[in-house]
């Protein structure tokens, strides 16, 4: 039998070990430290550094980061947290490859722009490196297998570095799910919407607001995300909401995606900001970009749940990532504006059938959820209102532990494969696009394990 069939069929015997017994952390029992590496210290890298230095049970061994101003950034990351900066890997694009070499390394978190996703984790795992790889959506449905298949022959985990299932709100609205507030799940909706226009266009100089550059001359996410507003049209970046829905439906542990369709509005906002901040003569004002401004794509799970999912960064808007919740006992619906814990709840049964919106607020802090209740000090100042701290702490307690991750690499292939599909269903007119099973009928006996605390 070789190591690939070896772990397929014993992926459900040994439901919740994440690292293989003869290999990487699981060898060095006097190890006290994770030796993480970093591949790309952008805005995201220089978050996910800031959280693994708090640590003390973490060890940032070396950087990859070919753009010089980040590394600057990245320096002064390190002297915030009395640290010592580390060795880097900054010779062009490639110089990861030599990062990757390095014996005292046991996991790396890769950050770098979506186009790198790829060929940088299929290094990692046949390097022996655990992985954390930040969210995106697939260039195409060929990666997704890729990493599957590379993940189940090396034996190397992925880490699905989703830090929206972190959200407060979300992991109590998950608690009221796994207590059965809500009844029988039947329709959940979420989404991207947020104003990028001023990530999609900056210079350096204009950050905030006015920036009408991007690509060669863009700063940061200018510099490479925007070129997909140019070129693709589809759902580009999924993940932020459909993984806290997935969670509480139970994707790829009992039920799964079977199908999705796509649609898409014309693009106005793009073009229509760089004409105001720009003028109608700037160069940058007759690019086509073929991103249509609204992309909404329902999914349907085997189980009978949908799915709606909103992409939404190029016009003018509020912060807001659409969550809505729905079964027979309840629903709930995020209205993401003014803080993290402001929503409208409804049980029937609780409201006398008076047909009024409840604030959440009360029944979020009912039903905190145990991470948050046992570690919000430790969260306070982390990124994202906290979330990061969790992430981060879940990628690293599972290496220490040998758990299985939370979100690992068949939850990766999934939610990365409604980009392609979306772009495919889009252009050949809204067709319905099969979702592919990347457990290969694992997920019938895989048991949920996200947020699952002995005391919730």
């Amino acid at each position: 039998m070789n190591r690939r069939t070896f772990l397929q069929n014993t992926s459900i015997a040994t439901f919740g070990t994440l690292i293989m017994p003869d290999s990487l952390f699981a060898l060095d029992k006097s190890a006290k430290k994770i030796r993480v590496g970093l591949i790309a210290v952008g805005m995201r890298g220089q978050v996910h550094l800031n959280e693994l230095l708090r640590r003390d049970d973490v060890e940032v061994v070396a950087i990859a980061e070919p753009d010089s101003r980040m590394i600057v950034r990245a320096n002064k990351i390190f002297e915030k947290n009395n640290k010592k900066p580390v060795k880097y890997f900054s010779n062009g694009n490639e110089d990861y490859k030599n990062l990757l070499k390095l014996k005292n390394l046991d996991a790396v978190i890769i950050s770098s722009p979506w186009e790198w996703h790829e060929v940088q984790t299929i290094d990692a795992m046949r390097a022996g490196k655990i992985v954390g790889l930040e969210v995106c959506g697939a260039m195409n449905l060929e990666e997704c297998w890729n990493y599957v298949n590379v993940s189940e022959e090396t034996g190397i985990p992925i880490f699905m570095m989703e830090n929206v299932c972190y959200r407060r709100d979300v992991m109590a609205v998950f608690n009221m799910v796994r207590k059965g507030k809500f009844g029988q799940i039947v329709h959940g909706q979420g989404g991207y919407q947020h104003d990028l226009r001023n990530v999609l266009f900056n210079d350096g100089v204009k950050a905030i607001g006015g920036g009408v550059e991007f690509g060669d001359k863009g700063f940061s996410e200018a510099a490479w995300r925007t070129d997909h507003y140019v070129n693709r049209d589809g759902e580009l970046y999924p993940t932020h909401g459909l993984g806290p829905v997935a969670t509480m439906m139970d994707v790829n542990r009992g039920n799964r995606i079977t199908h999705l369709t796509a649609m898409s509005s014309k693009q106005a906002g793009l073009t229509d900001y760089i004409i105001k901040n720009g003028g109608k003569d700037h160069p940058n004002a007759v690019v086509n970009f073929k991103q249509g401004d609204i992309v909404q794509t329902m999914l349907k799970c085997e189980n009978g749940e949908t799915i709606l999912l909103t992409h939404d960064t190029s016009l003018q808007r509020p912060y807001n990532l659409g969550f809505r919740v729905q079964g027979t006992d309840g629903i709930w619906q995020d209205i993401g504006s003014g803080g993290f814990n402001q929503g409208f709840l409804y049980f029937e049964n609780d409201m006398n059938k008076n047909h009024s919106w409840a604030n959440s607020e009360q029944y979020l802090k009912d039903y905190d959820h145990p991470k948050w209740k046992k570690d919000e000090a430790k969260a306070a100042g982390a990124g994202h209102g906290g979330m990061d701290y969790f992430l981060i702490d879940d990628f690293i307690e599972s290496i220490k532990n040998n758990k299985e991750f939370p979100f690992d690499v068949y939850d990766l292939a999934t939610w990365y494969a409604v980009t392609p599909l979306s772009e495919k269903s889009i252009k050949e007119n809204s067709s319905s696009q099969e979702m592919p099973d990347f457990t290969r009928g694992k997920y019938k006996n895989r048991k949920p394990i996200f947020g699952f605390e002995k005391s919730i």
